[in-house]
């Protein structure tokens, strides 16, 4: 397995970074900081779906047998004035798109549909009774002129990961799914730009490029299922912003459909266009509410030649941030990802999932570096320097590299199932706020403060994105209470304004966050955008009760 770093250090033996592979000039890499002396809610009745059916959309979708209450019935909102579906309708939808394409509920709550009306947190549920799933955008362009003309209000939907309730309906919005509309259209191998529809799921997409030396500027733990269209309409953020920066940077172009039909094409692959406005711009982060996206161009970087992961053990949350700094400062251009975890994600994953922490020892923090260039020497050797100095000076207490890509892939499973091991612990109090870096950890412990001898609460973790002070801070219980929400909302909210943070780093405003905007943007910022889904969609047909409270619309 090769020399270890520290041979007096009993915290790990040869044998589990032999199984954890290292870096592939030394071996597996141990080391030891010793042996170097170093809104209101109110309670609704749980629906319970019958075997069968849970079956047939995939038991892992949710959390329990139980299904989550209709929206309209746990929150206190009010249908908007829009037409019901009806058999005319469908008819024309029929007509549009092959038959195999035009779902229809088994009865008036969306019995059978339940896959496109309950959100993936099995939170929030929408009772819709038709799911469209256009292949083109000619067709989605015809679909939505009728919807226009009908004033019939639509859901746009991707993968539907969302966390805010973003991509389920809250009433009977027609689903409109963009997984039929799903081909890569082109990879340019020498510009590494890529054009895609919007319902290409991101594993795939990146599995593709791959092939042409390519990779994606963006990397989720849902990437196995979320859809490019709804990456790029929520502006996900992501594991490798700290790399490759927001969706904002590598999107060169979007074809769009606005709410009466009209196609809007800005496909340019062009870098630099200075013809006016960038109307793609729109649609990036604006979650459906403007427009549906069908088409994009995307900058896509080469993949790297070297890849090395770090998962390493900090005492202190102070020693995470400093370590941060060294990070940036010491492995400047090779520095791919920096996440970190706190023992209590550590625990629940263990629990729930099986899956345990690549160190046998157990401290307050972890933290999880990720390095990605073109030489694997060079790579390597800087990595070490990396890790001898933060150990000589205390930074690091334990750790293991990897190189090689299954063991890779082994480490990231303990960031990225964290949230699936909190799906199973009772329901998720999960929000998703940036902070300044040194403030980033304090609301973990003030909001542990607010729920000590709390039997309604299990447990809160942290974890998250260091490099873009994206912090996803975790509440579970046994079931949902009222008092919890009522003692989180909206003292977190206040909580995060006050030290001039966002209560949305990456998972968009959608339904559940819509009227609190105001914690993070001014009124006259809201009132703008407004103004522009007011001229975009007069009538609100798109993505209602989301992202901004329009005056006149629900």
């Amino acid at each position: 397995c090769g020399p270890r770093f520290a041979p007096r250090s009993s915290a790990m033996s040869s044998a589990l970074r032999c199984a954890l592979g290292g870096v592939r000039r030394r071996g597996a890499v141990a080391l030891s900081s010793a042996a170097l002396g170093a809104p209101a809610f109110h309670r609704a009745a749980p629906v319970v779906l019958p075997a069968a059916r849970r079956a047939a959309l995939g038991g892992a979708r949710f959390n329990s047998n139980a299904v989550p209450p209709l929206t309209s019935e746990r929150y206190p909102i009010q249908r908007g004035d829009f037409a019901e579906v009806t058999d005319a309708d469908l008819a024309f939808f029929r007509s549009v798109l092959p038959e195999v394409d035009v779902l229809v509920a088994d009865d008036a709550e969306g019995g059978g549909l339940e896959a496109f009306n309950i959100d993936w947190l099995a939170t929030v549920r929408g009772r819709s009774r038709v799911v469209l799933r256009p292949r083109t955008t000619e067709e989605l362009s015809k679909v939505m002129r009728h919807c226009h003309e009908r004033k019939l209000a639509v859901c746009p939907q991707g993968g539907n990961t969302g966390l805010v309730g973003g991509s389920v309906p809250v009433f009977d919005e027609i689903v409109v799914s963009t997984n039929k509309m799903n081909k890569i259209v082109e990879i340019d191998e020498f510009t590494g730009i890529m054009t895609c529809e919007a319902g290409c799921v991101l594993e795939q997409v990146d599995a593709a490029l791959g092939e042409k030396g390519l990779r994606m500027p963006l990397d989720l733990g849902a990437k196995g299922s979320c859809q490019i269209g709804g990456n790029v309409a929520t502006n996900a953020g992501g594991l490798r912003l700290l790399r490759y920066g927001s969706l904002h940077g590598t999107v060169l172009g979007a074809e769009f459909v606005m709410a009466d039909g009209t196609v809007v094409d800005t496909l340019s692959q062009m870098r630099k266009d200075n013809t006016g406005s960038y109307l793609r711009q729109l649609v990036i982060g604006s979650e459906g509410t403007l427009g549906i996206i069908t088409k994009l161009a995307i900058a896509c970087p080469p993949l790297p030649k070297s890849e090395n992961v770090a998962f390493l053990a900090c005492s202190s949350f102070e020693q995470v941030l400093k370590l941060f700094k060294e990070a940036k400062a010491n492995l400047g251009e090779i520095l791919s990802a920096y996440e970190f975890l706190d023992a209590e994600c550590v625990d629940v994953l263990t629990k729930w999932t099986g899956v345990t922490s690549p160190l046998e020892g157990e401290a307050p923090f972890y933290v999880l570096i990720e390095t990605a260039g073109s030489d694997a020497t060079h790579d390597e050797e800087k990595l070490h320097r990396f890790l001898e100095h933060t150990m000589e000076s205390g930074l690091v207490e334990d750790g293991t590299v990897a190189s090689e890509p299954s063991k890779i892939k082994a480490i990231w499973e303990v960031r990225e199932r964290i949230t699936e091991a909190l799906r199973h612990d009772g329901y998720v109090y999960k929000y998703d706020i940036s902070l300044p870096l040194p403030k980033i950890y304090d609301v973990v412990e003030d909001t542990r403060k607010r729920f000590e001898g709390n039997g309604g609460v299990t447990r809160v973790v942290g974890f998250g994105h260091m490099g873009d002070g994206n912090l996803h801070l975790n509440i579970t219980g046994p079931q949902y209470e009222k008092e919890v929400m009522d003692s989180l909302e909206p003292w977190l909210w206040e909580w995060t304004r006050d030290v001039r943070g966002s209560i949305s780093a990456e998972h968009g405003i959608g339904f559940k966050k819509r009227d609190v905007i105001g914690f993070s943007k001014t009124p006259e910022a809201v009132a703008l955008m407004a103004t522009l889904k007011k001229t975009m969609d007069p009538q609100g047909i798109l993505n209602p009760y989301k992202m901004v409270q329009v005056p006149g619309m629900p």
